[in-house]
């Protein structure tokens, strides 16, 4: 082959196309979900476009890779031990799980693999928010043990999700008590404000708790909690639709914050 070859790749969550040499050099990539090219010398560029035409859909912009933000300098700079990003949703249960599996018979269920599933269910969700201006991260470990099941960061702000399993199940939710089920009542707002407030503290910003009630069949609310949205799983992506509180670079910052380790080993 005497042209340059076009080889798919995945960085950051997102699709690139590499367009390189025969020798093997790196002369541009294509950004999908940014539908730009990047060029790396500007003398290849008839050369790239010919290469990438039969993967370029609608109007793409061309030119020089972007100038890297404080918040990009800063995600480069953050070693692997230390980067929460990759955490899945349900992280610690998985640990866990993988740990400590249970004997195989009990007298009753072990409720981990049904927080488990509910977890991954909205972080998908959440995760499918990223290509609009949303970033989520799972499982940030709090000290004393307890986790922020979900960490999410965009234009409408900063929300803490926590997340129960209520599958096909009727929940009554009354100031601070949130029963799921035939379950005792669990004072559970207090936890989901007091892990939102320490997310607050670490980053210093406004950010908003949210339980989420994963597959619950009916919510009954008896009285509005303060400070608290009630949502099931179903409700989650219109936490997606809000607007006008952070700017890009805002959101970019905040993320680089929260998804370093040491942000939230002081609290």
């Amino acid at each position: 082959m005497d042209g340059p070859r076009v080889v798919p790749a995945r960085r950051h969550g997102r699709d690139w196309l590499h367009v390189r040499l025969p020798d093997g050099r790196n002369i541009a990539w294509y950004d999908r979900e940014a539908a730009r090219v990047n060029l790396l010398d500007a003398e290849h560029e008839e050369e790239v476009l010919a290469a990438l035409g039969p993967y370029l859909t609608g109007p793409v912009a061309v030119g020089p890779p972007p100038v890297p933000t404080p918040a990009d300098l800063a995600r480069l700079s953050l070693h692997p031990d230390d980067d929460l990003a990759p955490n899945r949703p349900g992280e610690a249960l998985l640990v866990d799980l993988d740990r400590a599996p249970g004997p195989a018979r009990r007298l009753r269920p072990d409720p981990r693999p049904a927080e488990l599933a509910a977890q991954r269910t909205v972080g998908g969700t959440l995760d499918a928010m990223d290509g609009a201006g949303w970033h989520a991260l799972h499982s940030l470990p709090l000290p004393g043990g307890h986790r922020v099941h979900h960490l999410l960061i965009g234009p409408g702000g900063l929300y803490a999700l926590h997340v129960r399993a209520a599958h096909r199940q009727r929940v009554t939710v009354a100031e601070p008590q949130v029963r799921i089920g035939r379950r005792p009542p669990e004072p559970l707002l207090h936890r989901v404000r007091a892990d939102a407030d320490r997310a607050a503290h670490a980053l210093t910003a406004e950010v908003r708790p949210v339980l989420v009630l994963a597959g619950a069949r009916r919510v009954t609310v008896a009285a509005v909690p303060r400070g608290v949205r009630i949502l099931t799983d179903a409700d989650v992506p219109g936490l997606g639709r809000g607007g006008g509180v952070l700017k890009p670079a805002d959101v970019e910052a905040l993320y680089a914050a929260a998804r370093d380790r040491r942000t939230w080993a002081g609290l």
